[in-house]
């Protein structure tokens, strides 16, 4: 290699300029023998969102979760952590503590619990559809209200709709694979 290099001060140096002051720190490169043979650029961080924040008139984020048959439709805001279910409390709604487990994934991953009022409305499916629906919701409303939560709430897998569904009945069969029972006489 030659010895010729030039950095960013010797281009200042030429035209006649100063060289930025705020720029990153160079990591060198070294080859097999241990020799320094180029430097590459320090990665840049941003701490900038990707996404806007997208709230409503009352300072809400709203989201539509999914799961089986059911939907729920989700506002999320700043408050003291409580979560309302149909106008129902969630321990009276979801009376299982599994349930409330599920619903409360997101803001464990997030690390925001007690730090948002949940006023969801759920309409389909069972119980524990109608939980996996409303987990979904309060995660897509997190990601809307602070944009930087995305990338754990999506590492987690709760932003991905789960698309499992009841398999369809077919005809000739008793159930969606079942068949009647076989009789040999």
């Amino acid at each position: 290699m030659s010895d010729d290099r030039q950095s960013l001060s010797d281009l200042a140096a030429l035209t006649g300029g100063e060289a930025p002051a705020a720029a990153a720190p160079a990591t060198p490169i070294y080859d097999a023998d241990g020799e320094q043979i180029a430097s590459a650029p320090a990665p840049v961080v941003s701490t900038m969102p990707l996404r806007e924040k997208i709230i409503d008139a009352q300072g809400r984020a709203y989201a539509t979760g999914r799961r089986k048959d059911a939907v729920a439709r989700v506002w999320i805001k700043p408050g003291s952590g409580k979560i309302t279910v149909n106008g129902r409390d969630q321990e009276i709604y979801f009376a299982r503590p599994t349930l409330r487990l599920v619903i409360n994934q997101p803001f464990g991953v997030a690390e925001r619990e007690g730090q948002y009022d949940v006023v969801c409305t759920v309409t389909g499916g069972g119980l524990s559809g109608q939980a996996g629906a409303v987990k979904h919701g309060i995660s897509q409303a997190l990601t809307r209200f602070e944009p930087v939560l995305r990338a754990p709430v999506k590492a987690a897998g709760f932003l991905t709709r789960d698309s499992r569904a009841v398999e369809r009945k077919k005809y000739g069969k008793a159930k969606a694979r079942r068949s009647f029972q076989f009789s040999k006489r």
